[in-house]
């Protein structure tokens, strides 16, 4: 199923060699850049809303709410996307603002997008949103309102549609540059993109191999069942053989870490690409890992998912300890 509605630039995002990396690691190093999708500042969410957005337009709906963290990357492209439209957007999460409108937070406000932020009382975080967005969305009915919900990260079986199409783009481009032997390594959120890449992959029987990386707590059995419900709504013929790596959460999700700074530092300065210190960032850092760790074989051909999450460098928590790192690279002068 292709989508009706194109929200995506009709050229694929680009596979690209990453010749110095290659030279430092003794790996061929690629990676695919799906932060430079085109509307709100890039990312991987987009692949899934060009899906969503189909349902919410079709629904005839005027509100699109959805749930993150506060500095949910999901959140601030569902906002320009909803804006894109014409439509209302609300993103619900639990946490606070660290004193300050930073990162996505302050992108999600130039969006027009409500934000309402539940403070954090000790208890399930999954309960507290649920029980909001529940608020939310009475509170929007009541209006008049037509309320179309979006899952976190866009994961449910219509949004991984949109990693379906990636895996089959990602296919091609690499028979074309002659490295469909590659191994796939993708950060693993919320599960829809990894899910979507294995899908579509498996369905066109590619050469390509496929892992994930956890940036935060994994449940195994949860993308079961969520692999379970896209088989049976899609007639899917294969069964499961996840590769998911869980030795590289860390402190965990979206905690500054030094391991992963120091990951993007590498890439910024053997490549010139910024990398995300939530998603890509950590999921480079556990590749670095693995490669230290001879997982990664010398010689292997490695493609890294690039999956956006830039304005994440610019949140208070992250940002703070790049300036203490830094910041002695500043040289004044008079």
């Amino acid at each position: 199923m292709k989508p009706k509605l194109s929200i995506l630039d009709p050229n694929p995002t680009p596979l690209q060699y990453l010749s110095g990396l290659s030279q430092e690691l003794f790996r061929e190093i690629y990676i695919k850049r799906d932060d430079l999708t085109p509307f709100g500042g890039g990312g991987n969410k987009l692949r899934k809303l060009e899906y969503l957005m189909i349902e919410a337009l079709n629904s005839q709906a005027t509100t699109i709410v959805t749930v993150g963290a506060p500095q949910t990357n999901h959140g601030r492209l569902t906002a320009a996307v909803a804006a894109k439209f014409g439509l209302k957007c609300i993103i619900v999460a639990v946490g606070d603002t660290d004193g300050e409108l930073s990162g996505n937070l302050l992108l999600d406000g130039i969006f027009g997008a409500r934000v309402v932020l539940k403070h954090d009382d000790g208890r399930d975080h999954d309960v507290q949103l649920e029980e909001t967005v529940k608020k939310v969305m009475a509170a929007e009915l009541k209006k008049g309102e037509q309320v179309y919900f979006i899952p976190m990260g866009g994961s449910d079986t219509t949004g991984m549609l949109g990693y379906m199409d990636c895996a089959r783009e990602l296919d091609a481009q690499a028979k074309e540059q002659q490295i469909d032997g590659a191994t796939v390594y993708v950060a693993v959120g919320s599960m829809g993109t990894y899910l979507g890449l294995y899908c579509g992959l498996k369905a066109i029987q590619s050469n390509l191999k496929l892992v994930g990386i956890a940036v935060m707590p994994f449940d195994m059995e949860k993308l079961k069942a969520y692999f379970n419900q896209a088989k049976e709504e899609y007639g899917f013929d294969f069964d499961s053989d996840f590769h998911v790596e869980t030795g590289y959460i860390g402190k965990g999700y979206n905690e500054p870490e030094p391991r992963v700074r120091e990951a993007i530092y590498t890439m910024a300065r053997h490549e010139g690409i910024l990398l995300d210190p939530c998603y890509t960032g950590k999921m480079f850092a556990g590749v670095l890992s693995m490669i230290k760790e001879k997982k990664i074989k010398l010689g292997r051909q490695v493609i890294l998912v690039h999956t956006g999450g830039m304005p994440g460098l610019y949140t208070k928590a992250h940002r703070i300890k790049f300036e203490n790192e830094l910041r002695n690279q500043i040289e004044i002068v008079k």
